[in-house]
């Protein structure tokens, strides 16, 4: 997914230009994590406040929201410059087999 976005699936990438295409993921709540990581993984957001941590463990977070899941595994995985921010904005995540974009046209991608 994130090598889409950046566009390195075409033949004319370059690193310093945001030529990516959009992705569309359904069914994010089938995502399954390997080993213990249901139990161990812990996903952490600041608020900026004092005593502002929240720590969620990734199986709740599957039960509330698993489209998080993927949007920060895809994050993860793009590099942390300007350019990460406009290839996020092109990631939708749905949780269900419905979405808004049947108007576009998608394709499906061969992985």
């Amino acid at each position: 997914i994130a090598n889409v976005l950046r566009g390195k699936n075409r033949p004319d990438f370059d690193p310093s230009v945001d030529i990516g295409d959009f992705v569309i993921v359904l069914n994010a709540e089938k995502v399954v994590l390997t080993g213990k990581k249901d139990e161990t993984k812990i996903y952490q957001r600041y608020s900026g406040w004092r005593d502002g941590l929240k720590l969620i463990p990734a199986a709740t977070m599957r039960e509330r929201h698993p489209d998080r899941i993927i949007t920060e595994a895809v994050w993860g995985m793009l590099p942390k410059n300007h350019l990460c921010r406009g290839a996020l904005t092109r990631l939708k995540v749905y949780r269900g087999e419905e979405h808004p974009h049947a108007a576009q046209k998608p394709e499906a991608f061969p992985f």
